[in-house]
C-alpha cells in the first residue's frame, strides 16, 4: 500500500514538474510584455498549483486568434471606407491650416494608422461632471430619442439608476423606437433575470458580451468589454468612466462619492461611436446594422476636433497605449492624468519618468481609497520612481476618483474608459476620445486642477516611513495585480 502511494505522489510530482515546465514556455513563446512574462513564471514557481490554475484561466493569450476571428470579419467595410476617404482629405487640409493640430499630428496619424481611427472636425462636447450631471443628461437625450437607442456599459447593475433608465427604456421601446442593450457578463454578473425580462418583454433586445460559460470559460474570462458608449438617433453620443450603477451617482458607503468624467458629443464623432457599438453587436449577436439611418448626415456646424479610439484583443496594435505613450513623450509644458488604476508598462512608465526628468510638469491623481485592494497597492508600488524622477502623485481625498483624464499642454485632452493599467491596455475592450480642441482641454484642466484642492501630495519620505507590512502588500500586489 505504502508503495502504491509513493508511486502516486512520485507520478504527481513528474506531472506537475511537466505542468510547470510547458506552462513556462507557453508563456515565453507568447512573447508578451517582459512584466507579464516574468510576473507569471514568479507566481508559478513559488506557489505551483495556484499559479497555474490562475494562468489557465486568465494567462493564456488569444489576442488575434480564434475568439475574436468574427469580430475582424464584423467591420462596416462600406461605411468605414466612406469615412476614411474623407478622413485622408481632412488630415491633409488640417496639415496646410491648423497651426496648433500640426504640433500633434504624430498622434492623429499614428491613430489612423493603428487602428483607423476617424479624425472628425464638427463637433459640440459637453463635459459632464459626476453622476449628478451625467445621468440626467443621458435620460434627456434618451427620452428624445425617435429612431435608435444603442447602449454599451461594463456594468449594469440593479438599483435605483438602472430601474429609472428600465422604466424609461420600457417607454421608449411602447412608442417604436428601437433598443438595443449590451452589457459585460463577467461586470454584470449580478444583474438580475427579472431587469433583463422586463426588457425583452417590451421588444427592448439586450444581450451579453463574450457570456462565460464552460467549457470556454477561461479564455472568455480574461478578456473584458470595458467600454461604455451609448448613442441616440445616430446623433448624440455618450463616453467616459460612468457605468449604470447606484454608486456612480449616489456614491459608496465605503469610499464616498463617485468622481468621474463623461462626455456628450453631438456630431461626426458619434459615427464612430456607432460603428464600435454596431460592430460588437454583430459580434455579440451575429446581427448586422449598416443601414444608412444609424449614420444620419451630421449638421453641427462647430468646430470641435475629434478623434475616437477603439483598442482590445481583437486589435493589431495597443492603440490607446500607443497614444498615450506619443502624448506623453512629446509633451513640453505639462502632462496631467487621473487614473484609478496605475499598472503601467514598462514604455509608460518610461516615458513618464523620462519626460518629468526633462523638466515637463508631470502630475498623477489616484485614488486615497480604492474598490479594488489588489490594484490599489499594486498603483502604490510604482511610487517610489515616480517620485524620484520629479513625478507630482496625489491621492484624492473626496471620495474615489475613477476619472479617466489625460491632458496635455493646453493642446490635447483624452476621455474614455481606459486606465493607465496593462489590463486596459492589452486585454481589456476600451474607448477613448482623443479631443484636439484648446477650449475643451483647459475646462477639463481647470477641472483638474479643482480636483488637486482635494487631493494630498504624497511625500517620498513619507512613503518610505510606512510599516514594513505596507511595502510588503505592495510587492505582493505588483506581482498578481498584471495577472488579473
Amino acid at each position: 500500500m505504502i508503495e502504491i502511494w509513493e508511486i502516486i505522489v512520485s507520478g504527481w510530482r513528474i506531472l506537475l514538474l511537466v505542468l510547470i515546465l510547458v506552462s513556462i514556455v507557453a508563456i515565453i513563446v507568447q512573447r508578451r510584455d517582459p512584466i507579464k512574462t516574468i510576473a507569471w513564471i514568479a507566481v508559478i514557481l513559488l506557489v505551483p498549483l495556484v499559479g497555474l490554475i490562475l494562468f489557465y484561466l486568465f494567462g493564456r493569450s488569444y489576442r488575434k486568434k480564434k475568439v475574436f476571428f468574427r469580430k475582424e470579419l464584423s467591420d462596416f467595410r462600406q461605411v468605414e471606407k466612406h469615412l476614411l476617404w474623407q478622413n485622408k482629405h481632412l488630415i491633409h487640409n488640417l496639415l496646410q491650416n491648423d497651426e496648433q493640430l500640426i504640433s500633434k499630428i504624430g498622434v492623429v496619424k499614428l491613430l489612423f494608422n493603428n487602428s483607423k481611427a476617424i479624425l472628425t472636425m464638427h463637433n459640440k462636447i459637453e463635459i459632464l461632471q459626476n453622476g449628478d450631471e451625467t445621468f440626467p443628461a443621458i435620460f434627456k437625450a434618451i427620452e428624445q430619442a425617435n429612431h435608435h437607442i444603442h447602449i454599451e456599459s461594463y456594468i449594469i447593475e440593479d438599483g435605483k439608476v438602472a430601474e429609472q433608465l428600465k422604466t424609461l427604456l420600457i417607454k421608449k421601446a411602447t412608442e417604436g423606437v428601437e433598443v438595443r442593450i449590451m452589457y459585460d457578463d463577467v461586470g454584470s454578473w449580478g444583474l438580475s433575470k427579472q431587469f433583463i425580462n422586463d426588457l425583452q418583454d417590451a421588444g427592448v433586445e439586450i444581450h451579453a458580451f463574450l457570456p462565460v460559460r464552460f467549457p470556454r470559460f477561461a479564455q472568455r474570462l480574461n478578456y473584458r468589454n470595458h467600454r461604455k458608449i451609448i448613442v441616440v438617433d445616430g446623433k448624440v453620443g455618450f463616453i467616459g468612466g460612468l457605468n449604470i450603477a447606484d454608486r456612480y451617482w449616489y456614491g459608496s458607503p465605503d469610499i464616498g462619492i463617485w468622481r468621474d468624467t463623461h462626455l456628450k458629443i453631438i456630431g461626426t464623432a458619434v459615427q464612430s461611436l456607432q460603428l464600435i457599438f454596431l460592430t460588437d453587436w454583430h459580434f455579440a449577436t451575429d446581427k448586422l446594422l449598416s443601414q444608412e439611418v444609424y449614420f444620419p448626415e451630421n449638421k453641427i456646424k462647430n468646430r470641435t476636433i475629434v478623434q475616437i479610439i477603439a483598442s482590445g484583443p481583437d486589435s493589431d496594435w495597443s492603440s490607446i497605449m500607443q497614444a498615450y505613450f506619443y502624448l506623453i513623450s512629446t509633451a513640453k509644458k505639462y502632462v496631467y492624468m487621473s487614473t484609478p488604476y496605475f499598472i503601467p508598462n514598462e514604455s509608460i512608465l518610461t516615458a513618464i519618468k523620462t519626460i518629468a526628468l526633462s523638466g515637463v510638469d508631470v502630475r498623477i491623481i489616484l485614488p486615497y481609497k480604492s474598490d479594488s485592494m489588489l490594484t490599489y497597492y499594486g498603483s502604490l508600488s510604482y511610487l517610489p520612481e515616480l517620485l524620484e524622477a520629479n513625478v507630482s502623485v496625489y491621492t484624492y481625498q473626496k471620495g474615489f476618483t475613477h476619472s479617466k483624464v489625460l491632458i496635455v499642454d493646453d493642446i490635447i485632452s483624452s476621455v474614455g474608459t481606459a486606465n493607465i493599467d496593462l489590463r486596459s491596455f492589452d486585454q481589456n475592450f476600451e474607448v477613448n476620445a482623443l479631443i484636439y480642441d484648446k477650449e475643451i482641454t483647459l475646462k477639463l484642466k481647470e477641472t483638474y486642477l479643482e480636483d488637486l484642492k482635494h487631493c494630498d501630495k504624497v511625500i517620498l519620505e513619507e512613503y518610505y516611513n510606512k510599516p514594513f507590512t505596507h511595502h510588503f502588500a505592495q510587492g505582493i500586489a505588483r506581482i498578481f495585480s498584471p495577472l488579473l
